[in-house]
């Protein structure tokens, strides 16, 4: 449950437009909810600003919508990521207000537009275009958190022209989200460009000796330029939530 939503509840008690028994009832979840299968986290909107995220790869189809429908009940907006399109399908039939978002691999269901809660423009920057499948991930995470997100792909250190062509944009942003793949060289390469927030996300993308992201994931770990934060091989959830974090203008509640 967000906090404009308990405001306005308890200011319809205080103006006599709701029973005290009707706000206690809808209250009663708070801090979560036991349905089984999951324990849905209401309390998580108030506490960090955002509701909580549903994963989806691993889980049952009933079982998303299952979790799903409570959140929904309770006018929570929802994201779930690393869903199957033929899941996706499957839930917009039931819920065909959402939005599959194919290259993220993520669905989202808001009933109004995530409120803008960022300073700045979060970037998010995609060494190659077998590395958009998590950029986007982080992008639409980053937007479902209240902030402006601006994309760039396929700007590489392979032909870094295509980088440099795009020098403006890249100072201009408030926090860098940086996917790559291979050696993963890219997030150093930009951090040493701009004196802002870099967030490195290294992707399984690449041959052999690459195993599988983890020769990205050391090379960002290693990385000669200051201030990069790197998480893990794959997670572009994880790097859209800590620049929207970072970006927030100010603390929930």
């Amino acid at each position: 449950m967000q906090e404009e939503r308990i405001r306005a509840l308890l200011l319809d008690v205080k103006q006599g437009r709701l029973h005290l028994e009707e706000a206690i009832a809808a209250l009663r979840d708070l801090p979560f909810e036991d349905i089984g299968v999951a324990c849905i986290d209401h309390h998580r909107g108030l506490r960090r600003g955002a509701p909580e995220v549903i994963f989806g790869e691993g889980k049952r189809l009933e079982d998303i919508l299952a979790i799903m429908g409570r959140m929904i009940e309770r006018k929570e907006n929802v994201l779930v990521t690393r869903i199957s399109e033929d899941k996706a399908v499957r839930i917009r039939e039931m819920h065909p207000e959402s939005v599959y978002h194919e290259r993220a691999a993520a669905l989202t269901l808001t009933f109004e537009a995530p409120r803008i809660q960022g300073r700045d423009t979060i970037l998010v920057i995609s060494a190659g275009t077998s590395d958009i499948r998590v950029a986007e991930e982080a992008a639409v995470t980053a937007w479902f958190m209240g902030n402006e997100v601006e994309t760039l792909h396929d700007v590489g250190i392979s032909g870094i022209h295509r980088l440099l062509a795009h020098r403006k944009r890249i100072t201009q942003a408030g926090v860098i989200v940086v996917v790559a793949g291979m050696e993963g060289a890219l997030p150093s390469v930009v951090a040493g460009l701009v004196a802002k927030p870099v967030i490195a996300v290294p992707t399984s993308v690449g041959y052999g000796a690459s195993f599988g992201g983890l020769a990205a994931l050391l090379g960002m770990l290693t990385s000669c330029a200051a201030g990069v934060t790197v998480v893990n091989i794959d997670n572009g959830f994880g790097a859209g939530y800590a620049a929207a974090l970072i970006n927030r203008d100010s603390e929930p509640g």
